[in-house]
């Protein structure tokens, strides 16, 4: 087998005790392991017979796994469950050599975490289909009913402007209104967005409310995305998913919009094919969130704008204009540099699909780290460099994500020093004084950077 698309950068190591690496392998998986011990746990206790039994099997193995990761055990090769990326994970642990859970680049070890659990619910008759986090996810979006209602009185308003006469410079402001939207929907709050009408976005109050919030935006390429996207009426936007809940919700709001608008008429949602990174969208979810949001006891406030974009969501998906595409290659450890001619894990098949979308809109943090290779760069390193092959792949892209792992590129000189000391006051000043590089993961500050692919 042919070996990845080779990087120059170092990558970032589960090893590095100056890393939120380190921290994940040692503090966030094993809290994770436990989380998904639990809710099986739980789920054998209202299962009987044969299912029961099998339940009991998978606490077992996620025990024995945990085991392994909180003692620095040796990965070894997944077994084969019949599925194609075993190959592809087995043949990367072949080709770096022996690994532990400590001490392994840690895009590659997390990937192979989900993976092997799921190879896990493979072995099973009855939990093939299991999600170890469908509980968890729809229990954060019930609670988000503030915040949901909030965001539906807001689109129901601002979509409603564009039956009006909107040209293109007012069209422009939402866009960015809507970007902006999707951009911090898994931020722990939604103070960073305006509240404003199109004619508060159109004043001096609006130009004043946007430069507040996007001081906190480090690399800002919209005006690139939004001469990719307004180029040509209609036409295909992908949304490549991250989060499931309350994130998901923001970007169907999004991609509302872009079809509200005509700025598109295909959104084609990429969810991941199987139980990933705790909380990331599976084809499922999206029904699972319409039926949520049709719920009056579930959601109470302001029914009458939640019906409305629900309705939106459901004529536009049985249309046809909303469509929902899963890839293998979400799923394995690659990074998406193989998104080219002859890209490996089903790269390829990803690189001939996008390239029929005028703009694919990347969200999240693990699809910003697969963009650029989750690798050690210099912080001024430009996105162009950092995203290999893909700058050149005939695929305009943009990536929308708050900060919450190592990686960070496109800054300007002297950027990373200053944000270091930013976060060593705000930290001292609440009594946690933490490393200055912690900024990169605290999830106070995004980016977004844009690729025409035709470096």
């Amino acid at each position: 087998m042919v070996s990845p698309v080779p990087c120059s950068a170092p990558p970032y190591m589960t090893s590095d005790p100056d890393s939120f690496a380190y921290t994940s392998a040692r503090s966030r998986w094993p809290v994770i392991l436990t989380g998904i011990v639990d809710d099986l746990s739980r789920s054998t206790i209202e299962s009987d017979g044969e299912k029961a039994e099998e339940g009991k099997v998978l606490i077992e193995k996620i025990g024995a796994l945990k085991y392994d990761v909180e003692h620095d055990r040796t990965l070894p090769p997944l077994e084969d469950d019949g599925l194609f990326d075993v190959a592809l994970y087995n043949s990367e642990l072949e080709r770096q050599g022996p690994m532990t859970w400590g001490n392994a680049p840690w895009l590659y070890s997390e990937c192979y975490l989900y993976r092997k659990m799921y190879g896990y619910l493979q072995t099973t008759i009855h939990w093939k289909d299991y999600d170890f986090f469908a509980r968890q996810k729809l229990d954060a979006f019930k609670s988000s009913e503030v915040a949901v209602a909030e965001l539906a009185i807001r689109y129901k308003t601002l979509s409603g402007q564009l039956h009006g006469s909107v040209n293109k410079e007012q069209l422009n402001l939402l866009f960015r209104e809507f970007i902006d939207i999707s951009l911090w929907g898994n931020a722990t709050d939604l103070s960073l967005l305006t509240n404003l009408s199109l004619d508060q976005l159109q004043s001096l109050q609006g130009e004043k409310a946007r430069k507040e919030s996007e001081k906190n935006i480090l690399v800002n390429d919209v005006d690139l995305a939004w001469q990719a996207i307004s180029s040509v009426d209609g036409g295909r936007v992908d949304l490549i998913l991250d989060n499931a809940g309350f994130e998901f919700y923001t970007d169907l709001i999004f991609a509302l919009f872009l079809l509200d608008s005509g700025l598109a008429d295909t959104i084609v949602l990429h969810p991941k094919a199987m139980p990933w990174f705790v909380s990331d969208v599976l084809p499922v979810d999206l029904p699972v969130l319409i039926n949520a949001l049709g719920s009056v006891s579930v959601f109470n406030m302001a029914r009458e704008e939640i019906n409305f974009l629900r309705e939106q969501l459901v004529k536009y998906n049985d249309d046809g204009k909303i469509i929902v595409r899963s890839f293998g290659f979400w799923t394995t450890s690659l990074a998406f540099w193989e998104i080219r001619e002859n890209g490996l894990g089903g790269g390829h098949e990803v690189w001939q699909d996008l390239k029929e979308s005028k703009l694919a809109i990347l969200k999240g943090d693990l699809n910003y780290r697969k963009l650029t290779y989750d690798a050690a760069w210099p912080r001024i390193t430009p996105f162009s460099t950092a995203i290999g092959p893909l700058a050149t792949n005939h695929v305009k892209l943009i990536s929308l994500r708050t900060c919450k792992a190592d990686v960070a590129v496109g800054l300007k000189d002297g950027q990373e020093e200053e944000l270091e000391k930013s976060w060593v006051d705000i930290t001292t000043a609440k009594s946690k004084p933490e490393t200055g590089k912690a900024w990169a993961w605290s999830g106070k500050w995004a980016v977004m950077p844009f690729s025409s692919g035709e470096k």
